[in-house]
This record gives structure tokens, C-alpha cells and sequence, in this order.
């Protein structure tokens, strides 16, 4: 199993399996780093222009793997391991109920750097919540582990849904000022 810098386990054999398709692709299949970035790699981005831009992975015979610029980060949605729901309260800081959870780690430690070995290592992130995300660190528990939610997730889940709902309760003006009355 793959480990992070500091030799916790991430999860998984191979981050590939668990990333989607790349944050730079765009709807029509071009490469939205080489159109917006084409300053911080001129030899990839001349390489794209050539092609028209099309994404390196658009061949068929060709992996995201095979970019040097792949990147599959999460939309953070939902737990990727529990499928617990994210639930968040407006102007409240309270803790996340899903965190970012790099499935790679470069050669230095940080993600989307040279792995060292000639080839880069790409950043793959997924959603996990707390609780998944301290499991996968602290044991040898996997990301595609058949689980449900832990009860302490579903309550803070479910606590969070009640507040979401008492925002959403509507009192008028005249309700207000009659129940300060009595």
C-alpha cells in the first residue's frame, strides 16, 4: 500500500484507480493548462498548440499518467470511502465533515512534485471524512473498504441538518414582535 512522506498508509495500491479525469481537461477534450498556463511549461504547451490543444490522454492509447500536468483533485461531496454527505452551515467555522486526502505524494513530501523515480508523481485527491481519514492513516484500513458511516459521523452529520433546517424556518415580522409580547 502506498504511504504518505511520514509512513502512514493512504489507502490504496495504485491512486490511479481511484482518479477521475483531469482538472485541466475541458468540456470539448483541450488542455486548459496549456491555454491558461503556457508561461510555466513553453516545450508542453508548444506541444499542445501543435495538437490543438488536445488533451495528452485523448488518444486512446494514452493515459491521464502520461501528462506531466495531470492533476484529479475532489469536488468534496461526499465521503469516498462511507459516502457520508457533506453538510455545511453558512458563517459558521466549525470543522469540515470531509477533508482532502492525497492518494500521492511527491519525492520531497508535497504533492504534484517529481517523484524522483523520472517520472512525476500527479496530484490525486478524494474526499473522506474525519473518520475514514484517521482509519486510512492509523491502520490498514483501504479507500474502497465497504463501510458505513461511523455513528459519530452520522451524528455530527445529523446535527448539522438540524441547524440547516431551523435556518431555513421562516417567522414573520409580526409572529416576532407577538411572541416578544406575551
Amino acid at each position: 500500500m502506498r504511504e504518505t512522506p511520514t509512513g502512514t498508509p493512504v489507502g490504496v495500491d495504485d491512486p490511479y484507480e481511484h482518479a477521475g479525469v483531469c482538472d485541466h481537461l475541458t468540456d470539448d477534450g483541450r488542455c486548459r493548462f496549456a491555454l491558461d498556463r503556457a508561461g510555466h511549461d513553453p516545450e508542453f504547451t508548444a506541444a499542445r498548440r501543435a495538437a490543438d490543444y488536445e488533451c495528452v490522454a485523448a488518444d486512446d492509447d494514452r493515459a491521464f499518467r502520461d501528462c506531466p500536468h495531470y492533476r484529479s483533485t475532489t469536488d468534496g461531496r461526499e465521503c469516498v470511502r462511507c459516502g457520508l454527505e457533506a453538510v455545511r452551515i453558512a458563517h459558521e467555522a466549525s470543522r469540515p465533515l470531509l477533508e482532502e486526502h492525497h492518494l500521492s505524494y511527491g519525492g520531497d513530501g508535497t504533492p504534484d512534485s517529481e517523484a524522483g523515480e523520472g517520472e512525476p508523481n500527479h496530484e490525486i485527491t478524494v474526499a473522506l471524512c474525519r473518520w475514514c481519514h484517521a482509519k486510512i492513516h492509523r491502520s490498514f484500513a483501504r479507500i474502497d473498504d465497504d463501510v458505513e458511516p461511523d455513528p459519530e459521523a452520522f451524528a455530527a452529520r445529523e446535527e448539522r441538518r438540524a441547524k440547516e433546517q431551523a435556518e431555513l424556518d421562516f417567522t414573520t415580522a409580526r409572529e416576532r414582535r407577538d411572541g416578544e409580547e406575551e
